[in-house]
């Protein structure tokens, strides 16, 4: 039986791997609960490629954990919560768009923790079901909006009925280039003809940004983002 610090590190040095499939077959030699805890700090490293094959990782492990028992799917779930809420002493990084890349894999976690991802977006109102957490910091917004749209590829009837639809267009605004052009994103794989004006105005938009899309980094811009939602919305 191998020692929880020698699977964490196995584990690190195989995230380094650019080919995920590689990264999945090693990684399922290893307890499928055990790959999941050495998952969590890699989901918050600062290494690119590292990060988003962990959170790429953690979708498939957490889905195949859920799987064998979906106690131990939510636990995970109430984790990754947990790191976002103010009391946890942590920051959350990596959490919004693990939570996704599971809920994108996993039907029964994507029915009963969408709406919590979904809060990160709102602000807390006066009635009792304004039940916001909204996120101030722009990397997490960087990360909940990334995790928004992955969601809105893979499980986009699910996020229309609980109004994510509506949550995007304030974000249109930020002065952060990766945050307007995420959301840009998102309105385009829900093809919600929302925004339209703002929709012409960012196609103006040069600033670039980096995407992680079909397990590849990849650079575009505000402006391509903004015309491929455009057209996307014409469709």
């Amino acid at each position: 039986q191998m020692g929880t610090r020698k699977i964490k590190k196995q584990v690190l040095a195989l995230l380094n791997n650019p080919d995920i499939s590689i990264i999945q077959a090693e990684l399922e030699q290893l307890p499928v609960k055990a790959v999941v805890n050495a998952l969590f700090p890699a989901i918050c490293r600062s290494e690119e490629l590292l990060r988003w094959n962990a959170i790429t990782a953690m979708g498939i492990f957490v889905d195949r954990l859920a799987g064998e028992d979906m106690e131990e799917g939510r636990i995970i779930m109430r984790r990754m919560l947990w790191s976002l809420n103010d009391e946890s002493g942590g920051i959350g990084w990596g959490a919004p768009e693990s939570m996704a890349e599971i809920m994108s894999r996993n039907r029964t976690l994507a029915s009963e923790y969408a709406h919590m991802l979904l809060s990160y977006m709102r602000k807390d109102g006066k009635e009792i079901w304004q039940d916001g957490n909204f996120l101030e910091h722009e990397t997490l917004q960087q990360g909940l909006l990334w995790g928004a749209g992955r969601l809105a590829q893979t499980r986009r009837q699910l996020v229309l009925d609980k109004g994510m639809d509506r949550d995007i267009p304030f974000y249109l605004d930020a002065k952060d280039a990766t945050v307007r052009g995420l959301a840009v994103r998102i309105l385009g794989l829900l093809a919600a003809p929302l925004c339209l004006n703002r929709l012409e105005e960012l196609s103006a938009d040069e600033s670039q940004i980096r995407l992680f899309v079909d397990g590849k980094i990849k650079k575009i811009s505000v402006s391509e983002l903004a015309k491929q939602a455009l057209q996307r919305m014409e469709g």
